[in-house]
């Protein structure tokens, strides 16, 4: 069975994956991808069994007749978080006004191009703020985890979501933005129209979704 899946998801899915294998016999080969490429591939038509990103793009691909209709399964849901060098000072967020405050006195910031960069670069207009950052800024290309950046010291601040962040060495993460201005993206899976083996995919997501893998979610930082 062939999976094309976001990124975001990867720390769980690799540790729950396995065990699905072994109950089945099934093998599954998965390839991480950006939104974006995989927007791009299922639009081209790609052969694939299941397609996991977020619940905006499963929509999209049901609605584009690329995925089954009613084949959507949420699976997680994810906050935006900040990261620092590991041991660097920890910029104030636990507000609005102090998120802001640590913006117009970073340095350096880079973020993604999935959906946490889309949703960050509407909350830095919002805020007023992003046309004095424009040049502190680096949105990193789809499928990176950008926190690798903040590991390095090549950037300060490192945003994206708090379980790519986790995938990262070397990093603290400094927390989730606030309540008022976070943002929850939801992480669902879909099965191709062309999909060979839809049982299985519909297996994998019922798996996926269940109770007994609900700790490994929650313990990769996903709601």
């Amino acid at each position: 069975m062939k999976v094309l899946s976001s990124l975001a998801i990867r720390a769980a899915y690799s540790e729950l994956v396995p065990q699905f294998e072994r109950a089945r016999g099934d093998r599954i080969e998965t390839e991480w991808l950006g939104m974006g490429d995989i927007r791009k591939r299922m639009q081209a038509g790609e052969a694939a069994d299941l397609v996991i990103g977020s619940a905006a793009l499963i929509d999209e691909l049901i609605h584009a007749g690329k995925l089954r209709a009613g084949s959507r399964v949420d699976l997680v849901k994810s906050g935006v978080g900040m990261a620092v060098k590991k041991g660097a000072r920890k910029p104030d967020i636990s507000s609005v006004e102090a998120f802001t405050r640590s913006l117009h006195a970073a340095k350096s910031i880079a973020y993604s191009s999935g959906p946490s960069g889309v949703y960050l670069a509407g909350l830095f207009e919002r805020l007023g703020i992003a046309a004095e950052l424009k040049d502190r800024m680096q949105q990193m290309p789809p499928g990176a985890l950008v926190g690798e950046l903040a590991a390095s010291g090549e950037k300060e601040i490192a945003f994206q979501q708090i379980p790519e962040l986790r995938q990262v060495e070397g990093i603290d993460i400094v927390g989730p933005l606030p309540p008022e201005i976070q943002n929850v993206t939801v992480f669902a899976g879909g099965v191709p129209v062309a999909s060979k083996e839809p049982e299985n995919a519909a297996a994998l997501l019922a798996f996926l979704s269940s109770p007994s893998s609900a700790a490994a979610v929650r313990k990769h930082g996903f709601m």
